[in-house]
């Protein structure tokens, strides 16, 4: 028995004049409506998601799960396709997202995501088929995790389903692109672990934590195979962790100092 849905299209902008078009052509005809929700950006975005014809709404950025979940608000519908900007449906993952549309037989469906770096799809370093749960009946999910990697938290017993076709992630055209933005969320990281109550480690977390990171990565998680791009992968996803646990340390020595002045005060 079939059973069809309206589905609401979502997406979190800032700055994504090189990636928006890209989104909203592979939801367009896919979805029944389509809710950009812009952090304010300065570029081109909110131009090229006007002229898709797409409802943009602009709303301060709190937190890429808060950004999220406010999106979710916005739809029209239960039922939602959520991506970022820098993803887009592949051509059998579009067909896929339009059979269960027509067909609704579970709470949330999951998809394997594949990453393009710097013009290279990357098949290994774990980051493939990095499974993602992107659309679901928000009544029975909402975005959770910790900023900045954010995740899609079902109800319990909630019914998965998988989708066919890849979900294209265009992520990195340079390696310096990927540089900033290991700085940026080793930002929120250390910070997110600060405000948790989670301290560093010098010899575990700052010295062995990013070489075995870049072990299971090159080695055990065959980023070999992904060749030069491989490589960089898995070194820079272990500078990473270096930073964000120097970054965390640091946190801890400026609280140590406030905590010390406030006592001699």
């Amino acid at each position: 028995m079939k059973n069809p849905v309206n589905i609401s299209g979502v997406v979190i902008t800032f700055n994504e004049e090189n990636n928006i078009g890209r989104c909203l052509e592979s939801l367009a005809g896919t979805v029944d409506e389509i809710i950009v929700v812009d952090s304010y950006s300065s570029d081109a975005t909110g131009e090229i998601c006007k002229e898709s014809g797409v409802e943009f709404i602009q709303h301060p950025f709190e937190g890429h799960i808060e950004q999220k979940n406010y999106a979710l608000s916005c739809a029209s519908f239960d039922y939602v396709l959520s991506l970022d900007a820098d993803e887009a449906l592949s051509e059998t993952l579009i067909k896929s997202i339009q059979a269960a549309k027509e067909n609704w037989q579970a709470d949330g469906y999951w998809v394997n995501r594949l990453t393009n770096y710097c013009g290279r799809w990357i098949r290994h370093c774990g980051w493939y088929p990095d499974r993602k749960i992107r659309m679901w009946d928000r009544r029975k999910g909402h975005w959770g995790g910790v900023n900045p990697h954010d995740n899609v938290v079902m109800e319990k017993k909630s019914r998965l389903q998988h989708l066919s076709g890849d979900l294209l992630h265009f992520s990195y055209p340079t390696i310096q692109n990927h540089i900033v933005q290991i700085n940026s969320f080793s930002d929120i990281a250390a910070r997110e672990a600060f405000e948790r109550g989670r301290r560093s480690n010098l010899i575990l977390d700052i010295c062995l934590n990013p070489f075995l990171t870049f072990f299971k990565k090159y080695l055990l998680k065959l980023g070999a195979l992904d060749g030069y791009e491989g490589f960089v992968i898995s070194i820079s996803t272990a500078y990473g962790k270096f930073l964000k646990y120097i970054k965390l340390r640091e946190l801890e020595k400026r609280q140590m100092t406030e905590d010390r002045g406030q006592k001699q005060g």
